[in-house]
């Protein structure tokens, strides 16, 4: 049984929710990802930011400036556990229409598997 543990990206991209939107905007074009978990000051996961949320806020007049991740950020990211059989993490994608999951062990943040993830590891004849 193939795993989320064994197909996640470990080493994640994560952003502070006082980052401003100017800032995120850098890191993304700089980390070449699409999106990224925001943590508080505890390091716990507090939400997720996607460049189409960056796009909006900024087609909506938003001051990049002046304006924080913690703003515009979607609450209560979707997060997985690593032992997770594959498939349901898929599923869990699919039925949530998220490009990906945060996962998490014990309130800790281990990694993200993204839909990319999982057709890698259908590609490499994994499932």
């Amino acid at each position: 049984m193939v795993t989320v543990a064994d197909v996640m990206t470990r080493e994640v991209f994560v952003l502070q929710g006082e980052v401003t939107l100017r800032d995120a905007i850098g890191y993304f074009a700089t980390q070449h990802v699409s999106g990224a978990p925001v943590l508080d000051a505890r390091h716990k996961l507090i939400g997720t930011i996607s460049s189409t949320d960056l796009l909006q806020a900024e087609s909506e007049g938003a001051n990049l400036d002046a304006t924080t991740v913690a703003d515009v950020m979607t609450p209560r990211a979707l997060t997985i556990g690593p032992n997770t059989e594959l498939r349901e993490a898929a599923l869990t994608m699919e039925y949530g229409d998220v490009h990906r999951l945060f996962v998490e062990q014990d309130g800790a943040l281990l990694g993200v598997i993204s839909r990319s993830d999982v057709s890698r590891a259908l590609a490499q004849g994994l499932v």
